[in-house]
């Protein structure tokens, strides 16, 4: 009788745990979407080539939600090779099965599908989704994500009177297969043919306002290779959010957006009645691409006439200038009704430094690219599912050093690094190439305290911001240069952290930062996914609750 009163009381504290887990989940909506992948022809450099679409669209269907809205994305494979979607600065709270990239998640095989599960859980503002593997983002599949803030929750600016999304990158007319043999054969990927807006080449897209009103423009850096300068000829752009953050509201003549970052800007339609260019171009590149749209006034019979306004184009240290000037509103609500400025990130010391450094070594004959001297190699097994069943053999804890080796020379492994759960760490992305790197760290947002030229040291700290720095998932660092930064790592997973240009990460610039705690809560880390894809040496296994 007591053994049957331990199972009875067992069964009612699963059934209280897993009320208690649904009814605290249940109490933000869904959002359901059913995306179709498929090939079909695309002309953006007027050019036949094939892409990539989602529901027949490119770029893909914009997604949009609310801040802890749960979004159940369910996606069919019809191309005749794997792929996956990973989303671009949604920090998948305790939810790292679902970051889409192929240390933590199987590829949708040819034929098949996967359900997303993803939460937008305590953010707001602006990012993107895109394909992880191969070179698939040359093709297409990327589209934007949009996190409105919650009914009652204060927004430091008026709403707009429109929301206009910007998706700009570089392009390429050789189709993303070629590419890739072009890396893999051990080249650097060409110079691009052309820039986009929105998949469309020169003057391809109108967005369309009323004199007098203002507009908020969504603008990502979607590309490949190169950093991108935005202007709308004759238009001042206030700067209001940046990945997330609301930021002081200083006004621009143009933005640079380094690779995977997003900016919003206010834009008021304060010019006579006419069409104006709106106009992206490269940036530090000797030569020179521009693209353009058009904005156009109702009511105007005017349209555009000569050249494009010209930007910046080599000069670094008018971009270092415009980038110390992007500070946190530190009054601005943001996903919760607190103040952005309640968190003290400056009063936080962290318990150790990771200092990263790029590199661009010759390994067997071929280019690659590397981390602290490790060049990245996929494994057969992601990663998190390695750790999960315990495959030995996949991976190991440490295959990457935490600071650089020196030298110019590299060696291939499977990089992964360790840290602990609600570690406060300081990171050091260091420069010594002469190209601009912009780096992502998937999971999580962290505050960009400071950069500098030169070789970063203890004393540099002293030029840092503790103030208001702007928090963010995606940063640059200047060529010769350093860019350091502050993340609290509460976000248990195994995280992604790569550049940016496409190129550098799919040859090896990158590595996996497994955040650990032996705790085995759901207040820490989701489990397996029901429907989690198994592939690799993890086939066939059965996952198991916590």
């Amino acid at each position: 009788m007591k053994s049957n009163n331990n199972v009875v009381s067992s069964y009612l504290i699963l059934f209280l745990a897993t009320f208690f887990f649904t009814s605290v989940t249940s109490e933000d909506p869904y959002k359901f979407f059913t995306w179709k992948v498929t090939y079909g022809d695309i002309y953006p450099l007027g050019v036949k080539q094939q892409g990539i679409l989602i529901n027949g669209q490119f770029p893909g269907p914009q997604i949009d939600t609310v801040t802890n809205e749960n979004l159940i994305i369910s996606v069919f494979n019809y191309l005749s090779e794997p792929f996956l979607i990973s989303w671009n600065g949604i920090q998948h709270r305790r939810n790292s099965w679902q970051d889409g990239v192929s240390g933590t998640t199987c590829p949708i095989p040819p034929g098949r599908n996967f359900t997303y599960t993803l939460q937008a859980k305590d953010q707001i503002g602006s990012y993107f989704y895109f394909p992880s593997l191969g070179m698939h983002k040359a093709a297409g599949a990327f589209g934007a994500i949009r996190i409105w803030s919650r009914p009652g929750i204060p927004v430091p600016f008026p709403s707009p009177s429109g929301d206009i999304t910007i998706l700009a990158g570089d392009w390429f007319k050789l189709g993303h297969r070629r590419l890739r043999r072009v890396v893999e054969s051990g080249h650097n990927l060409p110079f691009p043919d052309g820039l986009l807006i929105n998949g469309r080449g020169w003057n391809g897209n109108t967005f369309t306002v009323d004199q007098g009103r203002t507009y908020r423009f969504r603008i990502s850096n979607v590309g490949l290779a190169t950093s991108l300068n935005f202007r709308i000829q004759g238009h001042r752009l206030k700067l209001v959010e940046v990945e997330g953050s609301h930021t002081l509201q200083n006004t621009y003549s143009s933005l640079d957006i380094h690779l995977g970052q997003s900016y919003s800007v206010l834009v008021t339609a304060d010019q006579p009645v006419k069409d104006y260019y709106v106009v992206v171009s490269t940036r530090f590149t000797r030569r020179v691409l521009t693209t353009t749209s058009i904005l156009h006034y109702s009511n105007s019979r005017i349209g555009v006439s000569g050249p494009a306004p010209p930007g910046p184009t080599l000069d670094i240290a008018s971009s270092v200038f415009q980038a110390r000037t992007i500070r946190w509103n530190l009054t601005a609500s943001g996903p919760r009704p607190n103040p952005q400025g309640s968190y003290h990130y400056g009063l936080i010391k962290p318990s150790r430094t990771i200092m990263l450094a790029n590199s661009a070594p010759y390994i067997n004959g071929k280019q690659r690219y590397a981390v602290n001297s490790v060049s990245y190699i996929a494994p057969d097994t992601p990663l998190k599912l390695a750790d999960y069943f315990n495959i030995p053999g996949v991976f190991y804890v440490g295959s990457i050093p935490t600071s650089p080796t020196g030298g110019n020379n590299g060696y291939l492994q499977t990089a992964v690094m360790g840290a602990n759960f609600h570690e406060n760490v300081e990171i050091v992305f260091q420069n010594w190439e002469n190209s601009v790197q912009s780096w992502h760290i998937d999971g999580y947002s962290f505050f960009v305290v400071g950069f500098g030229s030169g070789q970063w040291t203890p004393d540099s700290r002293g030029r840092y911001n503790l103030r208001d720095t702007v928090a963010r998932c995606t940063t640059q660092v200047y060529p010769r240069s350093w860019t350091a930064v502050y993340i609290a790592l509460d976000n248990v997973g195994m995280w992604n952290i790569r550049s940016e240009n496409w190129e550098r990460q799919y040859l090896g610039q990158q590595f996996y930062l497994r955040v650990y705690t032996p705790s085995k809560s759901l207040r820490d880390e989701y489990p397996v996914p029901k429907n989690a894809l198994l592939c690799g040496r993890a086939s066939g296994r059965v996952t198991r609750p916590f």
